[in-house]
């Protein structure tokens, strides 16, 4: 069975990670540019770890207690008892939870990741392969431009201009189509000219 890829807002969302090794670090540098607040619990931190800003280190044993409210809690230690009750205790209470190479335990899985500021594209094979995961990520991250982030936000900028000239949602969405298009063909940001002459084309069209 596939997993559902949801995007999920965590910005300022509170997320718990039990254990202070490689993998949990790892695990970190996934989350970190996306905003979460994370709180890091383990009986000692890697050094990497410690010199990470904005992380909450619990030094000390995991408590039960720790899961209450959480947006989504990582077990990535290396004793297996402590990951399995962890987990068993976030699908009680019914907090996303991932342990770390157990997918039976999981409730959702770390996607491999490419991401181009607001563009994010995650590759899951269920777990059924992770090279082949790390294999596509390769794949898409030779074909996605480095700068398209920079597009999708230079679009976003003209989001109400467009609303605002253009009322028929069907047609604003072809709006978006032409600009993207001719953004990947000719560059950005276009003259104001050419934006002029396309919106008000759409208006004088209008009945």
């Amino acid at each position: 069975m596939a997993y559902f890829p949801f995007f999920v807002d965590i910005s300022d969302g509170d997320g718990l990670i039990v254990g202070g090794g490689r993998v949990a670090l790892r695990k970190i540098e996934k989350l970190l540019p996306y905003a979460p607040r994370l709180t890091v619990c383990a009986p000692s931190f890697l050094p990497e770890m410690e010199a990470v800003p904005g992380l909450t280190l619990v030094r000390g044993p995991f408590r039960s207690a720790m899961v209450d409210d959480k947006l989504f809690v990582i077990a990535a230690t290396s004793d297996d008892a402590l990951n399995s009750e962890i987990a068993a205790l976030c699908r009680e209470k019914r907090v996303p939870v991932n342990v770390v190479d157990d997918r039976e335990k999981c409730t959702f899985l770390f996607p491999a990741l490419v991401k181009r500021g607001p563009l994010s594209i995650g590759i899951s094979t269920g777990g059924a392969s992770p090279s082949g995961a790390v294999y596509w990520k390769g794949e898409i991250d030779r074909l996605v431009p480095e700068d398209a982030g920079e597009l999708l936000a230079y679009l976003d900028g003209l989001r109400e201009t467009v609303k605002d000239a253009v009322p028929d949602g069907m047609a604003r969405a072809a709006v978006f189509s032409i600009l993207f298009d001719t953004c990947l063909e000719k560059g950005w940001p276009l003259s104001d000219e050419w934006l002029d002459g396309l919106l008000g084309g759409l208006k004088e069209g209008s009945p």
